[in-house]
């Protein structure tokens, strides 16, 4: 019985990837057509001449320009596909360590564990990627963060969503865990919190403030509850608050913790177990322009 059940989930899993790769192979097609659409609609507004290229194709365009609607004549691309149903259910979590972990990152993966509402960590053991993102997949799961370290230090973040991708690769530095902290933590709470994304601006700004942002479910309006990250020249700031009203107008932050500093350097258009995927977007400082770019 278990193996028909790994089977169908087997072929279920191909069939989506097979499907999304297809859609992902329209999409030149489908921006050739939105754009001959967008500058009919503009000519028609402004009633200027059609532009030369488009007279011959008017006809089939003002038909389908006609037939859309405030959903469909916005272009869709794989992006939709990836993170289509987010905000629709919560997301459940799956956080684990690289292998053979010592005591700091197994700690540093339970702080991360309880930064995420419905998450669960699981020891990695000796289980290699493709099995642990097969056992993500069949348990349902819609991410999976993997925490890495260098004698001892956690210096790497892996965010992989599931089942399609993107995964997002981040070097950490500076890291704190709670009972480090100056003064002690505060109780962790385990309400859902608020999101602040600070200065994620560029198009792989917001695409990274969404795979970040749909690691955590819809929170109440009333929780107290604060994850920040903050972009500052390609170096995103992790912190956790939560605050208190301690006067009509006064608020009081209280750090919850762990906090650390992130870098993205890979982008890859898959999950963490495809090494063939496409790179979206790979981190290279040693160009000549290298400093002079903004990424996020």
């Amino acid at each position: 019985m278990g193996t028909s059940s790994e089977a169908a989930s087997s072929r279920r899993q191909t069939r989506l990837r097979r499907e999304y790769l297809y859609r992902k192979s329209l999409q030149g097609k489908e921006k050739a057509s939105y754009e001959q659409k967008r500058l009919v609609r503009a000519a028609l507004a402004a009633g200027k001449k059609l532009p030369t290229e488009l007279r011959a194709s008017y006809d089939k365009l003002a038909t389908e320009i006609q037939q859309e609607d405030s959903k469909t004549q916005v272009q869709k691309t794989h992006v939709d596909d990836e993170y289509g149903d987010a905000g629709l259910e919560d997301p459940r979590v799956c956080v684990t360590t690289s292998r053979d972990p010592s005591s700091r990152l197994k700690q540093f993966a339970k702080e991360v564990k309880l930064l995420f509402p419905n998450s669960v960590r699981i020891n990695r053991g000796n289980n290699r990627v493709d099995e642990l993102i097969e056992s993500c997949k069949q348990s349902e799961f819609t991410d999976v963060v993997v925490v890495q370290e260098t004698r001892g230090e956690p210096d790497g973040l892996v965010v992989c969503h599931l089942p399609l991708g993107p995964t997002a690769f981040f070097t950490l530095s500076g890291a704190v865990l709670r009972h480090d902290l100056e003064g002690g933590a505060q109780p962790m709470s385990e309400a859902y919190p608020h999101i602040i994304l600070n200065n994620f601006n560029t198009d792989l700004g917001k695409r990274i403030g969404n795979v970040l942002k749909c690691l955590f479910p819809v929170p109440r309006p009333d929780s107290r509850r604060l994850v920040t990250f903050s972009n500052d020249n390609d170096f995103t700031s992790f912190r956790h608050h939560m605050y208190s009203k301690s006067g009509k107008n006064e608020v009081t932050l209280h750090e919850v913790g762990p906090r650390f500093e992130m870098r993205l350097y890979q982008l890859r258009l898959g999950t963490l177990d495809q090494k063939d995927a496409e790179n979206e977007y790979v981190l290279r400082p040693y160009q000549n322009t290298a400093t002079k770019r903004q990424i996020l």
